[in-house]
């Protein structure tokens, strides 16, 4: 089946190379862009560098530079409406007006004046704000933030516009949860909680920008019902030698150690990349819940009350090695390393009293836990880019491995007490040694094909991944001093998956409207198979994946754009996983081998006015919505957390985000966003149709003192939401930093204070057929952090590198 897809494939490109050689022949819808620079100072070649943007989405058409006399030219530009922008180390920048190509265009001389008379108005232009808002996705912008100093890559997605994490360190978009999160485009093997130790082990030191995307193309993998967050890494721009060593140090109620080393080499046709950070972090969650258990007329029979706190000391090493080499001018090859090595200790604390529907105390028991944790992931990406024309033609071939090892030694100390604090039973000692091991292995071939006499562009691609997870947990009961299994907590689950996916992708432009339709198949096959008791699940399924855009320029100010999408959300591995997991003698979790995947329809109409204030009105329907629930277990007044299928989700939010700026000193973006969202369905003998209108507000805002001093002041609201039968609180958090550069802008000393008044924390309840709990968890969040930057290196420019493909199914690894 793969080769036939692959022969397809090659006479698909074979076939349009011949088509576009006959179109070519046809008469050309190109017009040209040309002008000159002048200037009292004397301009060079390569000078000042010339980009070329599309008005209506910001798309970079072309790059070109100026000759020795100040002359530039766009040749070959199809008709449509642009912006001119210029970039330069000796002249101040340019910005043209809106340009409307209908026919050769000479904008004639151009003044610049010398970056040394207004060296005022450069340095305070070149301060990029922590958020800006596009009409497809939002950018954060990390290297730049002072507020991101010291902080993890969680932390600084916590700080995002309509970014919220749960108790269960999930991460929703917008309300949404089914988020995908990506690597310089590969897709991270991982959900909950394992995706969530990954992104705190990554510090923000790494990252350059974060990309959140609300509806992906047919391009992308059509998983990821709310969007997909990109977290692009820092990468080399310039000649020779380049880098950065960056040093910090926070505290909280624990500290946070955080050095790392960021390195590029280029010459003429080689560079080279090489990074390296370690982060130590200690940390804690304290956690209370009161839990209710009902009988059959709704009334209390007894609950347990909590109180747990947990400590964690992690030392994380992340390291990158990658290399790109220019065969020719249009072919580069390239390959990209990374391996995260995690060492950690988990202390736990875990204090629980039984109590009557009376609420008078029948017991105690404390459950000390030590969990010692070793995680190994290694990936490999080979890369091929080709560049077939002067066209547009591309041709870009991904091959990825990657292998995941983890293993856990937990043991647990359960001691029982009576009213009086006397030892009321024999204490309950548990020991568990856990192992998974996941091996992905893939490869992505996309090609690019303009049409240049219809002004349009074809986009194409197959994909293949082969997936195992092999999890082989046993537990043993040491209450007696032996180690006796204990086979209803041990279980040996093997996991495989294939997933084949092709896609097919147009768009064009005119001179007001832009139009982009595509569409995806993907089939996947899978095989769970649980040793212990030889259950075995089989599933072959194909499913079409089609997404759209239309965009009209109304006028110089106003633009409309509306989407839609299909998009499918896969269980985790560690979901479907049938196996107990135990957290104390009361509460286990466990996967549901039965689960199915999400169906997501969407659509989202946007408004922009003057390409600064963006309006989004949106609706999506969930189909098989997955919710991870507590409900009662088997076991008298104990909980069982699972996934389960809920009917129906329906969603509605409308979004507006506004700059706001003051003279030069202020910069400031806002977003205001308000949601409703409706979950209906029947679980667990529990009727379910629940919904709330929610409210998030997030501002950033960077502020100018000198030339050398600036501040950033973030803040961010979220009113009461929910999620399934659960109620969350309201939540409210500030974070506060501080930047001085020295030393003619190559060292850099910063302060950020995060959650400066202690407000974040999460509340939540939950109520059931039989069940009920409210519990609240609160985390390291306020700490102040100081870092000190040193950068190095000479000026000059390099390409853009390829950092590879992506598969979706890294994603659900956990």
């Amino acid at each position: 089946m793969n080769k036939i897809k692959i022969y397809l494939f090659i006479i698909f490109i074979y076939v349009n190379t011949y088509i576009n050689k006959a179109l070519a022949q046809e008469k050309s819808v190109y017009f040209s862009i040309k002008g000159k620079f002048i200037s009292d100072q004397r301009l060079k070649a390569d000078d000042v560098t010339l980009y070329l943007l599309n008005v209506v989405d910001k798309k970079l058409i072309k790059v070109e530079y100026i000759n020795d006399s100040g002359i530039f030219s766009f040749d070959r530009i199809p008709t449509g409406r642009y912006t001119l922008t210029s970039q330069s180390m000796s002249f101040t920048k340019y910005e043209s007006g809106l340009i409307t190509l209908d026919k050769n265009t000479d904008l004639g001389n151009i003044n610049l004046a010398p970056l040394h008379h207004t060296l005022k108005e450069v340095s305070i232009s070149a301060i990029k704000p922590f958020i800006q808002q596009q009409y497809d996705k939002t950018v954060l912008n990390v290297a730049g933030s002072i507020s991101s100093t010291g902080s993890t890559a969680l932390e600084v997605l916590e700080k995002a516009p309509g970014i919220t994490i749960d108790q269960n360190d999930n991460i929703s978009m917008r309300g949404r949860k089914g988020v995908l999160v990506m690597i310089d485009g590969k897709l991270v093997p991982m959900s909950g909680q394992d995706l969530a130790n990954m992104l705190r082990s990554m510090s923000a030191s790494q990252i350059e920008k974060i990309d959140m995307i609300t509806n992906p193309s047919s391009k992308y993998d059509a998983s990821g019902n709310s969007g997909i967050i990109d977290i692009r890494l820092k990468k080399g721009k310039n000649e020779g030698l380049n880098g950065n060593v960056i040093m910090s140090y926070g505290q909280g109620a624990y500290s946070k150690f955080n050095p790392s080393l960021n390195l590029n080499a280029k010459h003429k046709k080689l560079n080279v990349f090489l990074s390296y950070n370690y982060n130590r972090r200690n940390d804690f969650t304290k956690l209370i819940s009161f839990r209710n258990f009902y009988d059959s007329n709704d009334q209390v029979t007894g609950g347990n009350n909590y109180n747990n706190y947990f400590t964690y000391k992690f030392d994380n090493h992340n390291a990158r090695l990658g290399a790109d080499y220019n065969i020719t001018p249009n072919i580069i090859i390239g390959f990209a390393a990374n391996g995260l090595f995690t060492n950690g200790d988990i202390l736990s604390d875990s204090k629980a009293s039984s109590v009557t529907a009376q609420q008078q105390p029948t017991g105690f028991f404390n459950t000390m836990g030590d969990i010692q944790r070793s995680q190994k992931n290694s990936s490999i990406n080979l890369n091929y880019r080709h560049i077939l024309d002067t066209l547009g033609k591309e041709l870009n071939a991904d091959l990825d491995y990657a292998r995941y090892d983890n293993g856990e030694l937990q043991n647990y100390n359960t001691q029982y007490f009576d009213t009086n604090q006397n030892q009321s039973k024999t204490p309950y000692v548990l020991f568990g040694d856990l192992n998974g091991k996941l091996d992905i292995k893939s490869f992505k071939i996309d090609y690019v094909h303009p049409i240049k006499p219809l002004g349009v562009k074809l986009e194409a691609g197959i994909k293949s991944s082969w997936v195992k997870s092999d999890n082989d947990v046993m537990f043993f009961d040491r209450s007696t001093g032996k180690n006796i299994l204990d086979p209803g907590k041990s279980n040996h689950f093997i996991y495989k998956e294939n997933i084949n996916a092709a896609y097919l992708n147009a768009s064009k432009r005119w001179a007001k409207l832009s139009m982009q339709i595509g569409l995806r198949l993907e089939n996947t096959i899978t095989n769970g198979f649980q040793t212990i008791n030889q259950n075995q699940f089989d599933r072959n399924y194909t499913q079409l994946f089609p997404s759209g855009y239309i965009g009209y320029a109304l006028n110089k100010q106003h633009d409309l754009g509306i989407s839609a999408s299909r998009r499918i959300d896969r269980p985790t591995y560690r979901q479907l996983n049938p196996f107990k997991v135990f957290l104390d003698p009361l509460t286990s979790a466990a996967g549901n081998p039965f689960l199915n995947p999400e169906i997501t329809n969407s659509f989202e109409l946007t408004h922009t006015f003057k390409q600064k204030f963006i309006t989004k009105i949106g609706y999506s329907q969930t189909r098989d919505n997955i919710l991870t629930i507590l409900s009662p277990d088997t076991e008298p007044n104990s909980v069982i957390q699972t996934g389960r299928n809920l009917a129906k989700y329906n969603y509605y939010n409308l979004s507006f985000t506004f700059p706001l700026n003051l003279g030069t000193w202020l910069n400031s973006s806002n977003t205001a966003l308000a949601y409703y969202g409706n979950y209906s369905g029947n679980l667990l003998n529990t009727k379910l149709d629940q919904g709330q209108v929610c409210f998030n507000f997030n501002s950033s805002n960077s502020i100018l003192i000198n030339n050398n001093t600036s501040m950033e002041l973030i803040g961010s609201y979220q009113t009461k939401s929910n999620y399934g039968f659960m109620a969350v609180d309201g939540v409210w958090f500030v974070n506060i930093g501080v930047q001085k550069q020295l030393w003619n802008k190559k060292v850099f000393l910063k302060f950020n204070l995060s959650d400066a008044f202690y407000t974040n924390k999460t509340s939540a309840s939950t109520k059931l057929t039989g069940y009920s709990e409210h519990f609240t968890v609160r985390r390291d969040t306020r700490t102040g952090t100081l870092s000190l930057s040193y950068k190095f290196g000479g000026n000059g420019s390099s390409t853009k590198r390829k950092t590879g493909g992506a598969d979706e199914e890294k994603r659900r690894a956990g």
